[in-house]
């Protein structure tokens, strides 16, 4: 007897309402002209400072930002800025795996 294998394709439909990615809370900075640039993110419970806007460029429905954390993680967020609503496109954890630094040891320190 042959198995038959059955493959079935299935369709999801992703509508403005429903974002395709993990939306962020998002606290801005207001430039000089206006605009408004990412200073720090809330992830669940955890809250990202933002070291530096590596990138930032312009679609025509959004707005986004490659920034850097603390600790060198990359991140790309997008606003949606006809739904007032910010999204995280993309993470990138730094060489270092996202930790600190090591600290430098002193090596008449006994520890």
């Amino acid at each position: 007897m042959k198995a038959v294998r059955s493959e079935r394709m299935v369709t999801i439909a992703m509508s403005r309402e429903t974002p395709a990615f993990p939306v962020v809370d998002v606290e801005c900075h207001a430039g000089y002209r206006g605009e408004e640039t990412p200073r720090r993110f809330r992830l669940g419970e955890r809250q990202i400072e933002i070291s530096q806007v590596v990138d930032s460029w312009l679609a025509p429905d959004h707005r986004y930002f490659k920034v850097q954390d603390t600790q060198g993680d990359l991140y790309i967020l997008r606003n949606d800025v006809a739904a007032d609503r910010w999204e995280l496109t993309l993470f990138r954890c730094s060489a270092n795996g996202g930790a600190s630094p090591p600290t430098p040891q002193n090596p008449d320190d006994p520890r």
